[in-house]
């Protein structure tokens, strides 16, 4: 039997938007695509919610953090929630100041406003925290504590901070699948 009819156009764009804005960058220390990441987070939201406006902010969610998208810009591609919902999950940078210096403060803001944000949002980040998470926890049963090396910030603890406070900010989604394995290799790997 033949699958379901569903209308995914706004998915459909989405995808093809994020697979253009990534296109040639590579997952950091990882040899493959920056867009399976982004298309991993988008299968862990699917496991979360059949919203196709959900779907597509996690398809899009790095777009603006690292490429040169705007959130201007996806509002007008894609319309307010969409924009609102990758908006929500961007770090925001100080000019000036390196990744490395800034790197405490935009994620403890990060960490707060996911606390604050709606639902929807929430699960928009968590399919880029799990998927984060789902590489990490991989890299470290290879690597163990070479594993830091690749990041900004190469202590163990400061990574140990950041994920148990977006555990915390997410605890809402608690229920479903994806936070239990996120909680699950976060114990794993700290």
């Amino acid at each position: 039997m033949a699958n379901k009819p569903l209308d995914t156009s706004l998915l459909d764009k989405a995808i093809i938007f994020a697979v253009k804005a990534h296109s040639g960058t590579e997952r950091r220390g990882k040899g493959f695509p920056y867009i399976v990441h982004t298309m991993e987070a988008m299968e862990i939201v699917a496991t979360m919610t059949p919203d196709q406006e959900l779907l597509a902010a996690a398809a899009l969610h790095d777009v603006v953090e690292d490429t040169d998208i705007s959130v201007e810009d996806l509002r007008r591609e894609f319309g307010d929630r969409i924009a609102s919902l990758v908006e929500a999950e961007s770090d925001k940078f100080t000019p000036g100041i390196s990744e490395e210096d800034s790197w405490h403060d935009r994620k403890q803001a990060a960490i707060s406003r996911l606390a604050a944000a709606p639902r929807e949002a929430k699960m928009v980040a968590l399919g880029d925290k799990l998927s984060n998470m789902r590489a990490i926890a991989r890299d470290y049963a290879l690597k163990g504590d070479q594993v830091w090396s690749i990041f900004h910030v190469k202590d163990k603890s400061e990574h140990e901070w950041h994920y148990r406070g977006l555990a915390d900010s997410l605890r809402e989604l608690s229920g479903t699948f994806a936070f239990k394995e996120f909680e699950s290799l976060i114990n794993q790997v700290f």
